[in-house]
């Protein structure tokens, strides 16, 4: 049986950290082209040689606990204005620093603008016009793609930095469609743009608490009249399809009433009375772990404690972290966001009496507001370079490329897979078999010093999983690995991380989940309904366990699977364990399938230091004693190639989105054969947009409603 690892929700912060040495090499330097790192200083540890374990063995406690209770220090630390962590020594900052290039480079830039392709050409005095809205990836984009990409909107503002064509920045932010770490990371980009000196504005026509996070990191910030706007909080929904009555069974195959003391050999048995139960579709599932939810939406009626206490936990986070930050820019005491928010302001002008905005002002008025700012007459247009021709600049053009030594970049974003089925697209997540390739493909290759593994996923098969954590830990043994966390790193995706030797993570990420969930859907009722049959010859005690969907467990084929579950996750709890220099049970009271946010996680040693790519970057080039103020390459290996679909884009784009949904709708109702390590999809408002979310009650809400 396959085993599956996954993870979808949104989140923030808390400033205690342990500072934990790395595992394996010994820290040397480095830093970003233009980016100055000195701040930062070495601890003295033990170098640990790095050895791949197989994945059949379990890590014992006696053997991790010893390394374990040597350097641990516990650290006090506070967020900086760019979301890193003070006092996180250890490792460089990769704190931008701007520097006014000299009268040479200058001059090279502008003979290396003259022979630059048409298309990589900008007019002098432009204005770079980005449009954030709906969702953004992690993943590189090609010119046929469509869609925000992370790494690119970043890039884009530190070539515009530095871009003497540009003059400034001119935003336009809606409602975006992607987690708290990319907000973190664009955020942080847009206050290093400012070190510049040039303009950057913000025009908002709508938007709530993730929009305004990063508009207020802005110089100014406009709104029209009509502009919808909600700054009224953060909640949590966990929706349920299922009501039950529970028991469980013994080791005897007794049946039992539930206990709350339940003993984890013991297999819980439900019977389900909810909405699946009218369309005649039975789960079954284990799920291991105090806290792992996954699953809870097919056999609960309502919200778990354990479900609900990390929840609130991660609410209170992200509130707090976003009431914080808002202070800072806004100058404004805590108390008083507090109290404006719960005042429930709708009228627009109050936000500019209280100074939540600059002004009032239509689209037209900010770009007169502009051409008056750069001197251009009100009857000429002002000249705007968009997003997708201003990522054809090259950084080499602006001196901020070029170096010798090289950095692998390979990013891992969405579900994971072991191998691509049929019908999937360059982009459907995270295939083992090609992301084993790359890693395989960088060991091998001498142009490689380091290597960055970017990581935003909640989880997948566990199987593939296990595989690319091996094939990491292999890596590992020959080139500095860094993990660098951004929306989402939690069960499967966790699980690659922690065979990196250093773990960064947004204080926003999610993190953790170190838990497994399996489980079968029982059809029998179904097929009934729908006059169908199925009949299985067998030969075997258990060979029908997976295979006989017409019927549920027996007690002994739910037993054999209830162990089964338990045995995978031992092993991704005692690998973690390993992975992090923990003892197997303290590993244990911070796993259990609990989703951290990146801070949280940090202060229990789960993550080595907060901070977004360019402190990968600078970590990176640290361990592999690349002086800091040293340009390297970084080489893009994930940069996907267009499928036909992406190229003819329009051209049947209703077909192509048919077959989509229905295949994440099935992704969505299967558990890939067997165990998975994946979180579940809670959503938060304000914070929804998760491009891992269940389209199950989509599809379950329109059959319901034809009822």
């Amino acid at each position: 049986m396959s085993r599956l690892l996954t993870t979808t929700v949104h989140i923030s912060a808390v400033i205690l950290t342990k500072s934990r040495p790395p595992r394996y090499l010994s820290p040397s330097q480095f830093s970003l082209p233009h980016v100055t790192s000195t701040r930062y200083y070495l601890k003295p540890h033990r170098s640990v040689s790095i050895r791949a374990i197989n994945s059949s063995s379990d890590t014992k406690s006696e053997d991790v606990s010893s390394e374990n209770q040597e350097d641990k220090i516990e650290i006090k630390s506070e967020l900086d204005n760019n979301g890193s962590l003070r006092g996180d020594d250890a490792y460089p900052t990769g704190e931008f620093e701007f520097e006014s290039p000299g009268a040479w480079k200058s001059f090279v830039v502008k003979l290396r603008m003259l022979i630059a392709y048409p298309w990589q050409r900008v007019r002098k005095g432009s204005v770079l016009n980005l449009k954030l809205r709906g969702q953004i990836s992690d993943q590189v984009k090609t010119r046929f793609s469509s869609g925000l990409s992370l790494p690119q909107i970043c890039e884009n503002l530190i070539k515009a930095a530095y871009d003497p064509r540009i003059s400034g920045v001119y935003l336009h932010i809606e409602t975006l469609n992607c987690g708290w770490g990319k907000i973190e990371e664009i955020r942080r980009h847009i206050l290093d743009f400012r070190k510049s000196g040039k303009f950057i504005v913000a025009y908002a026509p709508a938007w709530g608490e993730k929009e305004y996070y990063l508009g207020c990191a802005c110089e100014e910030l406009y709104a029209p009249p009509s502009a919808y706007f909600s700054l009224y909080g953060l909640s949590a929904q966990a929706s349920f399809l299922g009501g039950r009555f529970t028991f469980s069974i013994d080791q005897k195959l007794q049946i039992k009433p539930l206990n709350p003391e339940l003993n984890q050999n013991d297999v819980c048995k439900c019977i389900y009375i909810g909405v699946l139960e009218k369309i005649g579709v039975e789960p079954q599932v284990q799920r291991i772990g105090k806290y792992k939810s996954a699953g809870d939406q097919l056999i609960r009626k309502n919200i778990s404690e354990e479900n609900r206490e990390v929840l609130t936990t991660l609410v209170d986070n992200i509130y707090g972290n976003w009431v914080d930050k808002i202070s800072q820019a806004k100058g404004k005491k805590k108390e008083d966001i507090e109290s404006f928010i719960n005042e429930g302001v709708y009228q627009i002008k109050k936000l500019k009496e209280d100074g939540w905005i600059t002004d009032i002002k239509y689209d037209d008025e900010v770009t007169s507001m502009l051409k008056t700012k750069l001197g251009i007459a009100e009857e000429k247009k002002l000249p705007l370079v968009d997003y997708k021709k201003y990522s054809r600049v090259r950084k080499w053009t602006l001196g901020l490329s070029g170096g010798k030594d090289q950095i692998a970049v390979i990013r891992a974003s969405g579900s994971i897979s072991r191998v691509r089925g049929p019908f999937s697209s360059p982009n459907s997540g995270i295939i083992a078999e090609q992301f084993i390739e790359k890693i395989r493909t960088v060991r091998e290759s001498k142009r490689y010093k380091a290597v960055i593994i970017r990581i935003d996923s909640p989880g997948g098969d566990a199987l593939a999983s296990d595989l690319m954590w091996r094939e990491i830990r292999l890596l590992a043994e020959s080139k500095p690995v860094v993990a660098s966390m951004v929306d989402v790193a939690a069960s499967g995706g966790y699980y690659m991380a922690m065979a990196a030797q250093t773990i960064l993570s947004e204080n926003l990420t999610l993190t953790g989940s170190i838990g497994v969930v399996t489980g079968k859907f029982n059809l029998g009722k179904l097929y009934e309904r729908i006059g169908f049959n199925k009949e299985v010859i067998s030969k075997g005690r258990f060979s029908e366990l997976t295979a006989a969907d017409q019927r549920p467990f027996r007690p002994d084929e739910e037993k054999l699977f209830a162990e089964s579950a338990q045995n995978a996750y031992q092993q991704f709890r005692n690998k973690a364990a390993f992975s992090r220099s923990m003892s197997v049970d303290k590993m244990e009271e911070i796993a259990q399938g609990r989703v951290w946010s990146g801070n949280d996680a940090a202060s229990r040693g789960l993550v080595d230091a907060i901070g977004g790519f360019s402190r990968a970057v600078a970590i990176a080039k640290h361990k592999a004693n690349i002086p800091h103020d040293k340009q390297v390459s970084l080489v893009e290996l994930s940069k996907s190639s267009p499928s036909l679909p992406e190229i003819l884009s329009g051209i049947g784009s209703s077909v192509i989105g048919m077959d989509m949904a229905l295949k994440q709708l099935m992704d969505g109702l299967t558990f890939s054969d067997g165990v998975q390590a994946r979180m579940d999809g809670i959503m938060f408002e304000r914070s929804e947009g998760s491009p891992f979310a269940n389209p199950i009650f989509n599809l379950l809400k329109d059959y319901l409603s034809s009822l």
